[in-house]
């Protein structure tokens, strides 16, 4: 066999093999692209849900005023960002409004026992564990993404192509300490 021919199968070979690492790593951007898709119709359910909620407990707790107006602002944030990164930090300061709003509930034994309150809060508990699936999937294609561009030899082709490490979905490190607590419990 002639050199020429050798270097000629030796190219054919990396080229294919780049052709190779670069579909994968867009194959792996548009998984996470279509899981964050997922959140989004997850997070769509929910803002469409908050002003039944809020519009329910202003009826009983119309003091609470500031507070609904934090959940009112931080779904208006949400339902604005139009990056995934800004979703990201936009869905972290609601989820932490909810919970304020959760705890400032207990307050209220007769809104507790509203059947409609009961329903809606139902919905959203359901539409919270829908989102925490759907982040933990978002979160696994991401690390599946950013596994290809970190490591060799695709990662000589994800910087060439433009392709970088992707945030997670995760809690904000300043409400880390909140959640690292244990909750408390009482009769």
């Amino acid at each position: 066999m002639s050199t020429g021919i050798i270097i000629l199968i030796v190219l054919v070979v990396i080229a294919v093999m780049c052709v190779s690492i670069y579909n994968n790593l867009v194959k792996l951007r548009n998984n996470r692209e279509n899981a964050f898709a997922n959140i989004d119709v997850q997070l769509k359910q929910r803002h469409d849900l908050i002003p039944q909620l809020v519009a329910t407990v202003k009826g009983y707790a119309t003091h609470e005023k500031e507070l609904l107006e934090k959940v009112t602002a931080a779904r208006s944030a949400a339902m604005g960002a139009t990056t995934i990164n800004g979703k990201i930090e936009a869905e972290n300061t609601l989820s932490t409004a909810l919970s304020g709003l959760r705890v400032s509930l207990e307050a209220y034994p007769d809104l507790k026992a509203n059947q409609n309150f009961l329903q809606l809060q139902g919905e959203i508990s359901d539409i919270e564990n829908k989102l925490a699936a759907t982040r933990r999937f978002f979160n696994s294609t991401t690390k599946e993404l950013n596994n290809a561009v970190q490591t060799f030899p695709s990662n000589l082709l994800a910087g060439m192509f433009g392709f970088k490490k992707e945030p997670m979905f995760e809690i904000p490190q300043t409400e880390r300490a909140t959640y690292d607590k244990a909750p408390e419990i009482s009769f």
